[in-house]
């Protein structure tokens, strides 16, 4: 166990696989014809199966540089890919306003329609002692001033 610590140097491990690499080779020259066929239908066979390495390509990008607006430079649909979006959220806003829009005069046309329909005048709802009224409610009966007058 002494000897698994042990580092072997740069001229050793050199060494070493040189000595490996001249074993295997003499012993691929005595290794029998049938053998040598099926090592080589497996190897053929692994081969075919191995998954193609991922080349990875590195483009440099300046930062804000990400289109080359010269005409021609890109599809149709690059740029359809880029405006679609961007019509539908201004349209989107457009129709938002309006619907508030709407929904504002809905709002005030149901309170003039009210003010004009009521019986009370619409110079009423200005006065601050009407609004007074409104407020506490009408008097009730016992508040009357007709029954605090005969009470005396």
């Amino acid at each position: 166990m002494k000897h698994l610590d042990d580092q072997l140097t740069q001229t050793q491990a050199d060494q070493f696989g040189q000595a490996s690499a001249a074993l295997l080779h003499q012993g691929a020259h005595t290794i029998p014809q049938n053998i040598k066929d099926r090592l080589y239908a497996a190897r053929m066979k692994a081969l075919s199966v191995k998954k193609p390495e991922k080349v990875r390509i590195q483009k440099q990008v300046l930062a804000g540089s990400g289109r080359n607006w010269t005409p021609g430079s890109s599809s149709a649909w690059d740029t359809l890919g880029w405006i679609a979006p961007l019509v539908v959220l201004v349209f989107g806003l457009i129709g938002i306003a309006q619907w508030q829009d709407d929904s504002r005069i809905n709002d005030i046309a149901e309170v003039d329609a009210a003010l004009l329909s009521d019986d009370v005048p619409p110079d009423a709802y200005a006065d601050s002692g009407f609004m007074a009224f409104l407020k506490n409610g009408p008097l009730s009966e016992s508040d009357s001033p007709s029954d605090t007058i005969q009470s005396k």
